[in-house]
């Protein structure tokens, strides 16, 4: 509860910062933020493209969650989701089987494709004591520049080679079902897998003994060894789960909301993700609508600068000022102690006052 009331007023300075910015640049907030959820939220498809646009980020705030919930730092998201890009679209263009099989396999793909690229990370750290942010961050490069051999050298497009061969419908995550029910939105069924990701991932921390063990090497290294815990198993266990995790956002981003792979190009999902978590408190259901609220600013930011010509970068920089505000929690918190504290003690004294007059 107290990381919620921390969020939500982490969010409202940031909204109101934003505010003030449109002031000074002679616009009307009022306006400008009723444009900006207009654009994400004013139709049914609009609200898909919305959810469509969440997705990605849903599952890299899990990844960087659940990494930090066992004491690491995983801020290899990018090249995680574009090794799980790359080995989903791989997978599409590959092999001609029925829908259903073909879909198993892409997902598979993406999620065995991110995990391994964070597994070996893990296990510089659990075997040499590497350090994650280092290693990871070299991961993303080596995933960058995979991608720009691999996709020109064996899945070029038909005009550009630039990118991979478009994939067809059958090939994605999109569904008739869910376009028509969104009025041609790009919702696809990568919002399904979220869904079920953030109860997996809540079940696995909260309710089993992994998430516990997993906790407790996060909490105290030494401790968690102390008693009996096989300390460099779970880091290199932690890994391959975050980043099966931001793999799937790769599947969801590339075979889901596009319908082809880029080269020259870290998709910023992957570090969107880090804020994602650190808003959500590093908790599955607080990312889950930190990343929604993420999705209605990116969303609506071209509709509000096409109406009244702010600049799109308007809505990174709330975004930036709430992320701000979300990792000073610690000193939000000592001011809801200190606003309590005294409340509390107005409460007593005032009794104890009115009684001492009488």
């Amino acid at each position: 509860m107290r990381h919620t009331i921390v969020s939500i007023i982490a969010i409202i300075l940031g909204l109101v910062a934003g505010g003030i910015l449109m002031v000074l640049i002679g616009s009307n907030p009022l306006e400008g933020y009723t444009y900006l959820f207009q654009g994400a939220l004013r139709n049914i498809e609009r609200i898909g493209n919305t959810l469509a646009t969440a997705t990605p980020l849903i599952f890299a705030g899990l990844s960087v969650a659940f990494a930090f919930r066992t004491g690491l730092f995983n801020i290899g998201g990018s090249g995680q989701m574009l090794i799980g890009g790359l080995c989903a679209t791989a997978v599409a263009l590959s092999f001609d089987v029925s829908r259903p099989i073909l879909i198993l396999m892409m997902v598979l793909a993406g999620l065995l494709g991110g995990a391994l690229w964070a597994f070996i990370p893990g296990l510089l750290k659990a075997k040499f004591n590497v350090h994650e942010v280092v290693s990871t961050i070299m991961m993303n490069w080596i995933a960058y520049w995979t991608v720009y051999y691999v996709v020109p050298g064996y899945f070029k497009g038909e005009f550009l080679e630039t990118e991979s061969r478009k994939l067809e419908e059958a090939q994605t995550l999109r569904s008739p079902f869910l376009t028509e029910m969104f009025q041609g939105s790009y919702i696809n069924m990568g919002i399904f897998f979220a869904i079920i990701a953030v109860i997996i991932i809540a079940f696995i921390i909260n309710k089993t003994t992994m998430g516990f063990e997993l906790k407790a090497v996060g909490f105290n290294r030494y401790a968690a060894e102390y008693a009996g815990m096989r300390v460099n198993r779970n880091i290199i266990l932690s890994m391959f789960i975050s980043g099966a995790l931001a793999g799937l956002g790769g599947v969801a981003l590339y075979t889901g909301n596009a319908s082809s792979i880029q080269i020259g190009i870290l998709p910023s999902q992957g570090y969107d993700g880090i804020a994602v978590a650190l808003l959500g408190a590093n908790t599955p259901v607080g990312v889950f609508f930190a990343a929604i609220l993420f999705g209605i600013l990116y969303s609506g930011t071209g509709f509000m600068n096409a109406m009244i010509e702010i600049p799109p970068e308007l809505a990174n920089t709330i975004i930036a000022i709430i992320i701000y505000f979300a990792a000073t929690s610690v000193l939000i918190e000592r001011l809801l102690n200190r606003f309590r504290k005294r409340r509390s003690g107005q409460e007593m004294n005032g009794p104890v006052g009115k009684k001492g007059v009488s």
